[in-house]
């Protein structure tokens, strides 16, 4: 269960402003407080959520890529800037996972867990309730288009 948290934090938290290249943690923070980011982690786990500027988190998450989509909210605080990196602190981990953060072109990013470059999540910055709005309404129609070609 805190391995999961920890994907998730990380998919939150790894993002960046416009330079590439490894981010400084106050260069992140001011990016992504209060943005919507997509995210895919290396294991499956995908989702979508938000960081607000005290440190909580608010968003969906579906956990190794299948199963349901979970709605899923930490407390204030659980993201903190540090002056080395962005870390999580979450209740009854042993350990504070920290990020490192990597800028891979102009709208996605990568963000590891310190020390386990291996686990990783790639996170694209989306505008909201336009991407939501469009990828339902095409969903729709073509649902729509499907009923009327089965009508005959």
């Amino acid at each position: 269960m805190y391995r999961r948290i920890a994907v998730v934090l990380m998919g939150l938290a790894a993002s960046a402003p416009a330079a590439s290249g490894e981010l400084k943690p106050e260069e992140a923070k001011r990016f992504v407080v209060g943005k919507l980011f997509a995210f895919n982690c290396f294991e499956g786990t995908r989702g979508a959520g938000r960081i607000h500027a005290d440190g909580s988190v608010a968003g969906s998450v579906q956990f190794g890529g299948s199963g349901p989509i979970r709605y899923v909210t930490l407390p204030p605080g659980t993201l903190k800037v540090k002056t080395e990196a962005v870390c999580a602190t979450v209740r009854g981990m042993p350990f504070e996972p920290c990020f490192n953060l990597q800028q891979t072109d102009k709208a996605s990013f990568r963000g590891s867990i310190s020390g386990f470059g291996f686990a990783y999540c790639d996170f694209n910055r989306r505008s909201g309730r336009v991407d939501l709005a469009t990828t339902t309404r095409s969903r729709g129609m073509q649902a729509s288009a499907a009923d009327t070609s089965n009508s005959d």
